[in-house]
């Protein structure tokens, strides 16, 4: 399966790992490392993360990282990754 990075998702990556940078240029590259590694798992198992509780649709599921949730969509041949989602933040 194919993952496929919406820019959405990109943008607000892009956003939250200059933020931490700012302070923890090390901290924000092992975070970086660690989120993309675990978005690699996603296609072994993509129905076994839960789904999301932003969508009423099965298709869409949530993956839990450090306090943030990573909303993706499975599709016949694809993953696509479209949210990042803060726990303080109103969806």
């Amino acid at each position: 399966m194919k993952i496929i990075y919406k820019d959405n998702f990109v943008h607000k990556l892009e956003f939250l790992i200059e933020y931490i940078a700012k302070d923890k240029p090390k901290a924000a590259k092992r975070f970086y490392t660690a989120l993309i590694k675990s978005i690699h798992k996603i296609p072994k198992r993509p129905y076994s993360f839960r789904k999301s509780i932003y969508f009423d649709d099965d298709t869409i599921r949530d993956l839990i990282f450090k306090g943030y949730t990573i909303v993706f969509r499975i599709s016949e041949n694809q993953i696509e990754i479209f949210g990042l989602i803060n726990r303080q933040e109103k969806p």
